[in-house]
């Protein structure tokens, strides 16, 4: 098995903490480490860090090296731009492939998320691991949502294929897309409804397979890659686009198993989802310049120690202010954050 961090992008929903120049899974969010430190840390319960390889882009290499020397510099897997996790994902593949590994199973791990117990989520690469070595369909995860996930997708599983111990691996029977508020709302009081997850695990060759099946503009220009040609070049010929344009074809055909996740995963996309982490855990903490009176449920973050922030009354907000900027939502909103920030740059505002 190989594990492969993918973190290549900026989390715009998380803007002001997280910008360009220090995206949110190098900051210290929930402690004093990042999240890449952290997802690096549960993998080396496991695997050696010659072993652990990362997915990133060019401006975030430098960060990665730091933050974690010990992996060695040619298991960095860099996207010369950025065309989102389709093409990466298509990269990673060819990647490893080239590298003379085309039939050992990789897991990509998502920076933004914590697995915990960790434990439990080695437990499930090891399944998983064993199912992509005898099996050609694409695998991935989902996990029992006991409240509203917002903006992620559900996988409806079927049949049950087989389980080891408390990992229960079923087929696919239905893909939903980008699930509505009223959608979830079904969907969590549903015993087979799971939110989707990702944890793609696969062969590199059996991945660029599938993409030659579904997505021949991504597999040709990879394919390329693998036998030589230049990254700068092929790559800028893949268009941009989700994996899911793919894997949505694939639950259609019935290519696709879902494992159910032995852990706790929790995505920190939004600042509502940082914000109940945090609590949850009793880390959530205010300074003295902060005061809320008669207030239930609010996030605040201050970064000038000689500004005060004063709230009275008000509600289930979040407000950041990081000197340069100040933000203001309603946390069951904070998923929007992002357009708030395309807004910004389309008035070609200077604090981006």
């Amino acid at each position: 098995m190989i594990p492969v961090i993918i973190c290549g992008g900026f989390g715009t929903k998380l803007w002001p903490i997280s910008r360009q120049h220090k995206p949110k899974h190098f900051l210290p969010l929930i402690g004093t480490k990042s999240l890449f430190q952290l997802n690096y840390e549960g993998l080396r319960t496991k695997f050696k860090p010659e072993e652990i390889y990362i997915s990133t882009n060019e401006d975030q290499v430098p960060v990665a090296q730091k933050q974690v020397p010990e992996i060695p510099v040619g298991n960095f897997i860099v996207e010369p731009e950025m065309r989102n996790q389709g093409p990466a994902t298509g990269l990673i593949a060819a990647f490893l492939y080239k590298k003379g590994l085309p039939d050992e199973p990789f897991m990509i791990v998502q920076v933004d998320d914590l697995r915990e117990p960790v434990p439990e989520f080695i437990k499930m690469m090891i399944v998983c691991d064993s199912l992509a070595r005898k099996e050609t369909k694409y695998i991935t995860g989902g996990f029992k949502s006991k409240y509203s996930v917002m903006g992620i997708d559900y996988l409806i599983k079927g049949e049950k294929v087989t389980s080891a111990g408390d990992v229960g691996v079923y087929k696919v029977d239905k893909f939903i897309w980008r699930s509505t508020k009223e959608q979830t709302e079904e969907l969590i009081v549903q015993d087979n409804a799971l939110a989707h997850t990702n944890h793609t695990c696969m062969t590199p060759r059996n991945l660029l397979n599938m993409l030659q099946k579904y997505k021949l503009e991504w597999y040709e220009p990879l394919m390329k890659i693998v036998n030589g040609g230049d990254i700068k070049v092929e790559y800028a010929k893949m268009p941009p686009g989700p994996i899911e344009d793919v894997t949505e074809k694939v639950h259609a055909a019935g290519e696709s198993l879902v494992v159910e996740l032995p852990f706790t995963w929790t995505d920190f996309g939004t600042f509502e989802s940082l914000d109940k982490y945090l609590k949850e855990k009793g880390l959530y903490k205010t300074t003295e310049n902060i005061v809320d009176l008669n207030g239930k449920n609010n996030f605040v973050k201050l970064d000038d120690p000689n500004k005060i922030i004063a709230l009275v009354g008000v509600d289930n907000l979040v407000i950041v202010d990081t000197g340069d900027v100040l933000l203001i939502c309603q946390k069951n909103q904070s998923g929007q954050v992002g357009e708030a920030l395309k807004e910004i740059k389309n008035r070609k505002l200077a604090l981006t």
